[in-house]
């Protein structure tokens, strides 16, 4: 079994993949769950054993694993952002409203979510290829996930405003960080499973649905 780890994301690049918590107030466990609010983290840690495909969290400062009900995910005060005036980032809000973003790029005061399959062993899956499924969203506001080139133009993986369920692709045996973005401060759940299908047999392998919780700008 793994242990439970950490990953803070930074806030400089843009937006994010999430899951929104119906609506928005405290949930009732919160108070067992272990909390992890800065450095780097793979939110969805992905592992294939025993024929099987589990998702888990990972802490990377404390090589540390963590089923996701057993941890609050925080994107704190200082994540926030103010919606750029382009068009591009108009599935953020209102230009000049407001975001909370744990970035793709690391800011070492923030939790910084990644993406990992580096315990999916190459060759396993066909094509190395995996799909994250955001399936689920409640909360407050919107969420979505997106990356940023060197020109700050964004790239949507997944956004909550037009409907689930959105995939991330990723790779066994790969690692990426986007931008996780918030519309709202609250408490937000999400749901996510991961599929792939098997290179020897052409069988189709999904996980089980992960529940996350975050606490966004409180």
């Amino acid at each position: 079994m793994r242990k439970p780890y950490r990953v803070a994301l930074p806030v400089t690049a843009v937006l994010a993949l999430a899951g929104i918590t119906a609506s928005g107030t405290v949930p009732a466990d919160a108070a067992s769950k272990a909390v992890l609010d800065q450095g780097h983290v793979d939110v969805v840690g992905i592992a294939y054993e025993n024929g099987a495909l589990h998702v888990h969290v990972h802490d990377e400062a404390h090589a540390v694993e963590y089923t996701p009900s057993e941890v609050q995910l925080v994107a704190k005060p200082s994540a926030q952002i103010t919606v750029p005036d382009d068009p591009a980032y108009r599935f953020l809000g209102t230009p000049g409203s407001h975001a909370w973003v744990l970035p793709q790029v690391q800011d070492p005061d923030l939790l910084w979510p990644g993406i990992g399959a580096e315990e999916v062993p190459p060759g396993t899956f066909t094509g190395d290829a995996l799909k994250v499924d955001l399936v689920g969203v409640s909360g407050p506001a919107d969420v979505s996930i997106f990356t940023t080139d060197a020109f700050g133009t964004p790239t949507i993986l997944a956004d909550s405003g037009d409907g689930l369920p959105d995939t991330v692709s990723t790779t066994a045996g790969g690692h990426q960080h986007a931008n996780w973005a918030f519309e709202a401060p609250g408490y937000y759940t999400l749901k996510v499973r991961v599929s792939g299908t098997l290179a020897a047999t052409g069988k189709k392998i999904t996980s089980s649905i992960a529940t996350y919780c975050f606490k966004v700008g409180l």
